[in-house]
């Protein structure tokens, strides 16, 4: 989750709504509200009266937006239930836009007044449509707010739209600081965050970059190529609320006794080999540490971050925080 900072009060809710939608479409079984609340931070406040407050007005406000949030029995009795969001009643077919289209739903997301009509008619779309708004420009979903400030997200979309080569300065998770020169072809926002996704000249490779790790404008230098046949912007950053492709990753090892499962419950997530006491490294991608340690936390000392060191930073903060 991103921290709490000056003037984004106004974002920090939409952030924890987009989380709690990710959550209940990925889950293969229906989560009770005590599942959630150790899954998502948000709601796990010390007072459980107040998280359970919290997360009746977020459902209230899901359901408001459309969002057909269920409550559902777990067992055949009936004495357990649970929530999900069935995907086949959340996703809509695919939208195409024209780029004057585009850019005024930008600016309308991007400016509009908290509850006014144009805000509140950009969250629906995204909500409702897949991998949210701004997708692939050539018939692809579209998105607003973000945690990126709203000249970047216009400026990498103008790249995206008139298919330009630009240039900026990108820090990795593990802290790296580099110069990048991508061809643009698309915009996609996953969960809070909006990622240009393109060809990177330097890899030769199709490579999906987080806006809010830019450490500087983008630059044009130029035209751009055009994206390969079947290219599909949302391919190239993953579903879920923690896990995202691209080159940001963490290594983490688990123990023999939860290593299928752990495997099994990051998307993307590759085991890489085992050491001698059985301990299976795994790769996994992620798009926002700190909901990623949320979940390596939950697996307790059957979990070892390796890299990168803010992530194990974390991870280590948030366990001294418990035993303080």
């Amino acid at each position: 989750m991103m921290p709490h900072v000056a003037g984004q009060d106004r974002m920090e809710p939409l952030e924890r709504l987009l989380n709690l939608v990710g959550l209940l479409l990925e889950t293969t079984t229906p989560l009770s509200f005590e599942q959630i609340r150790e899954i998502l931070e948000p709601y796990r406040q010390q007072n459980v009266d107040s998280a359970k407050r919290m997360f009746e007005r977020d459902k209230d406000q899901l359901r408001e937006f459309g969002v057909p949030l269920q409550l559902v029995d777990t067992d055949a009795w009936g004495t357990e239930q649970g929530y999900l969001i069935p995907k086949d009643e959340y996703y809509l077919p695919e939208i195409a836009f024209a780029p004057e289209e585009l850019a005024a739903l930008l600016v309308a997301a991007q400016s509009g007044g908290e509850g006014t009509p144009a805000e509140i008619g950009a969250r629906k779309l995204l909500y409702g449509a897949e991998g949210g708004v701004l997708a692939s420009l050539a018939g692809g979903p579209l998105a607003s707010g973000s945690d990126a400030r709203s000249d970047l997200v216009l400026s990498a979309t103008d790249a995206a739209q008139g298919r330009r080569a630009v240039t900026f300065g990108y820090r990795t998770s593990q802290g790296k600081v580099g110069e990048r020169t991508v061809d643009a072809f698309a915009m996609v926002f996953r969960r809070g965050h909006w990622y240009l996704v393109g060809h990177d000249r330097d890899r030769a490779e199709l490579r999906a970059f987080r806006l809010s790790r830019f450490t500087t404008e983008i630059t044009d230098v130029g035209e751009g190529q055009e994206p390969p046949d079947g290219f599909k912007a949302t391919d190239h950053v993953e579903a879920g609320p923690w896990a995202a492709a691209g080159e940001d990753t963490a290594v983490v090892t688990f123990s023999p006794a939860v290593a299928w499962w752990a495997t099994g419950s990051f998307a993307g997530a590759e085991a890489d080999g085992e050491d001698a006491d059985g301990w299976v490294r795994v790769r996994v991608p992620v798009a926002d540490e700190d909901s990623l340690a949320g979940i390596v936390l939950q697996f307790g000392p059957d979990a070892l971050v390796h890299e990168p060191a803010s992530l194990r930073d974390e991870v280590i903060r948030r366990l001294e925080a418990l035993g303080a």
